[in-house]
């Protein structure tokens, strides 16, 4: 057999074999890939030349892999995935109509924005599919830095190393409290007055927000000593409408929260928080993608 040099190996007929080590058996392997029966085996006869050796014992029933096959496949393998995202971007390129966008959100935003332009933009695109996903801020910054999702969107981020930082909107942090609490008859909240006999519920200060929020407090002159202190501004609106105390958080969390009948009140000094897209350095947003932003934008507006 003549023996292929390093450029000769053709990646259709590694997915025909990749099919086949699947399948095990060229009949289902064809109806998978959509071409007969005959080219399958046909393929795998060109690849075994190109290669030198070979690759299946046949059967009657079925194509057994040598172990040459088994060695070859998981060499190959990483890159059937490559070539499934390929295809999913060609078909982003032919207008938006399908295809996959990949959406990775903090809880602010992923928990109250994204769900409504989610449904708006899919209801224009009955053959798209997303896969989405609400992960702290690290995470949400890791998926974007390696390619696992095509936008990111979080709060608070001014710059990061590993992805592009567009701020799309900003807007002041808030207060929640019950309708019957003491403050609910403030027109402002400050530090000074959750200091004391009415207490707070605090954010945790390893987050964005949190080290933000204790901050602000210490500038003021006072102590941050929350009552409770919890990693999300949805926790913090629970216990808020519990009775807790007063939650400090995220204009958007304030926004869209459903069955809360709650106070909101300007929290003063203001803690301007902007709402962000990250994206990936060198790689621009494809036509999905992109339309997304503008539904998401959209939803940003008050």
């Amino acid at each position: 057999m003549k023996i292929a040099r390093r450029n000769d190996l053709s990646l259709r007929l590694l997915e025909i074999f990749g099919t086949l080590m699947v399948h095990q058996t060229t009949v289902r392997a064809a109806e998978e890939l959509g071409i007969s029966q005959p080219s399958v085996s046909t393929s795998i006869q060109q690849l075994e030349q190109q290669l030198g050796f070979a690759l299946f014992e046949r059967s009657k029933k079925r194509m057994i892999p040598t172990s040459d096959a088994h060695i070859l496949f998981h060499e190959v393998e990483p890159m059937f995935g490559q070539l499934r995202s390929v295809e999913a971007r060609v078909r982003d390129l032919r207008g938006g109509a399908v295809g996959r966008l990949r959406l990775v959100a903090t809880p602010p935003l992923g928990h109250s924005v994204v769900p409504g332009a989610l449904l708006a933009f899919l209801e224009e695109r009955p053959g798209v599919t997303v896969q989405y996903d609400v992960r702290r801020m690290e995470n949400v910054i890791d998926a974007v830095t390696t390619g696992a999702a095509d936008i990111g969107l979080c709060l608070g981020l001014d710059s990061h190393p590993g992805v592009i930082v567009k701020k799309m909107r900003t807007d002041r942090m808030v207060a929640l409290m019950r309708n019957d609490h003491p403050l609910a008859a403030h027109a402002v909240i400050t530090p000074a007055d959750v200091a004391g006999e009415h207490g707070f519920i605090g954010l945790d200060r390893a987050s964005r927000l949190g080290f933000l929020l204790q901050t602000t407090f210490e500038t003021a002159g006072i102590a941050y000593t929350p009552r409770v202190e919890v990693r999300y501004c949805h926790t913090a609106a629970v216990l808020a409408h519990s009775g807790t105390g007063v939650a400090f958080v995220d204009r958007y969390t304030a926004a869209f929260l459903p069955n809360m009948d709650l106070a909101i009140r300007p929290f003063d000094p203001t803690i301007s928080v902007s709402a962000c897209m990250l994206t990936r350095p060198g790689r621009p947003l494809s036509r999905l993608a992109a339309e997304f932003r503008d539904t998401f934008m959209k939803a940003l507006l008050p």
